[in-house]
């Protein structure tokens, strides 16, 4: 019997500490086959390449991991390693690990999730892994004994249909436990700072910070990063809004 086999990806790139790690915690597992971004490739969520060349760059191997760079997003790498970078189908496809928070809506921005997505919506259970640190030096340590546990129940038992997971792991603290919850109702800041350039022409930088909106709520993945806890929040590639189409039968 040949090994279970894990495609990992990411969207901070081929280089990311963060995407090194999970190779290092995983690779006992299962083989490894990494097809990542040739660099950052933050808030790209489901993008994709249409009017322009791919191209698939090979490394050397890391830590028995086959490693390949994709010059696209995140879902270009799990579009692509399908047909030109793994043998077989993956048992299972990992994202991450990402340097910075993708709970509550961030999901909907995040290229991390968009690489899960993909893999949901072909049928590949997925996962996305996320530490609430954007520094390029965090310690990933707390976080291995909650990826090696999720990833080998869900190489054992798969997942629901259209359900992958998004995985967020509070930073620079001993990790309480872990929760199974919601994504928080939250909303973005969204504030753009305006400089000048050399020219004395204006441009606009993002900032901004989310906001919880239900901070007391112990339903959500927010709540629970708050007190140290990592948070497990199953997630639904299916779009489809079921619970309105009654509504809108009835107005139209």
């Amino acid at each position: 019997m040949s090994r279970p086999l894990i495609l990992i990806s990411n969207d901070d790139g081929i280089n990311s500490p963060g995407l090194h790690r999970l190779i290092d915690y995983v690779s006992p597992l299962a083989d490894i086959v990494v097809s990542a971004p040739d660099g950052p490739c933050s808030g790209k969520s489901a993008a994709f390449t249409v009017n322009g060349p791919i191209r698939i760059i090979e490394h050397p191997d890391y830590n028995g991991a086959k490693m390949r760079s994709v010059t696209g997003t995140p879902v270009d790498c799990v579009k692509i390693a399908m047909h030109n970078i793994v043998d077989r189908r993956p048992d299972l496809v990992l994202s991450g690990i990402n340097h910075g928070s993708n709970a509550g809506n961030s999901i909907i921005y995040s290229g991390t999730m968009g690489a899960a997505m993909e893999a949901c919506m072909i049928g590949i259970p997925a996962i996305g892994y996320s530490l609430l640190s954007h520094a390029i030096d965090a310690d990933f340590s707390e976080t291995e004994p909650y990826i090696v546990q999720i990833t080998k129940a869900v190489l054992a038992k798969g997942l629901p249909k259209d359900v992958c997971l998004n995985v967020n792991f509070p930073a620079k603290c001993k990790i309480e436990g872990m929760k199974v919850v919601r994504a928080a109702d939250s909303h973005w800041t969204e504030e753009y700072q305006r400089y000048l350039d050399p020219n004395g022409k204006p441009f606009y930088w993002l900032s901004g910070k989310i906001v919880n909106e239900e901070p007391e709520n112990p339903d959500t993945d927010l709540y629970w990063l708050d007190k140290g806890y990592a948070s497990v929040v199953p997630a639904c590639s299916n779009r489809n809004a079921i619970n309105a189409i009654q509504f809108l039968k009835d107005i139209l």
